[in-house]
């Protein structure tokens, strides 16, 4: 294979041009599919529905037998008022009951969950405000009501000395030069280098 080849070849990493794939579904086949989908969800629940409301029928038909109120004296209909009475006072402690363990069951799924987010240490942060608060009610509010008086942060610095750097002696020059001039002077230079 050659070079002009290899070159030639579409690789995806070389390919500056990304495009995004084209879906091979067409929008108006995506719609219908959509629609389609719909219709069937609607189905489905209507059925779910009309079967909840059958089982619940077939339910009460079985606890609650029809009343047949024909033909009863004065007391008997009041001994089944009473009957009844008492039938729906059971019912009701059941009803209580049961509504009282599932409020403490949900407390303690809720007191359960939070010590979870709290291992986990994933604590949600509440929405804070901004509030516009001087340094030393800042401090007052971190440290307690001991801090009255504002503190100087620069008491407790440490200072430190500058060295003076090491100044050259200024001499007359042409001093300096006579004395470099000549043999001794290249001597000197040739001492200070040793």
């Amino acid at each position: 294979m050659s070079i002009l080849t290899f070159i030639a070849l579409p690789f995806p990493c070389l390919n500056v041009h990304h495009r995004p794939k084209k879906s091979k579904i067409s929008a108006s086949r995506r719609l219908a599919l959509k629609t389609k989908l719909l219709k069937m969800a609607g189905a489905m629940l209507e059925k779910d529905k009309e079967g909840k409301r059958q089982e619940r029928e077939a339910t009460l038909s079985e606890r609650v037998p029809p009343l047949q109120l024909s033909g009863l004296s004065t007391q008997d209909l009041q001994a089944m008022c009473k009957e009844l009475n008492r039938k729906i006072d059971v019912v009701d402690e059941e009803r209580y009951d049961t509504e009282a363990k599932v409020l403490k069951n949900n407390k303690e799924i809720e007191n359960l969950s939070l010590k979870i987010v709290e291992l986990k240490g994933k604590m949600k942060r509440p929405a804070l405000k901004r509030v516009k608060i001087s340094a030393d009610a800042m401090l007052g509010a971190l440290l307690g009501a001991k801090v009255k008086e504002s503190v100087d942060f620069k008491a407790n610095l440490k200072t430190v000395k500058k060295e003076d750097e090491k100044k050259e002696e200024v001499t007359d020059w042409r001093k300096n030069v006579e004395a470099m001039s000549g043999m001794e002077g290249r001597k000197k230079l040739f001492n200070a280098g040793q």
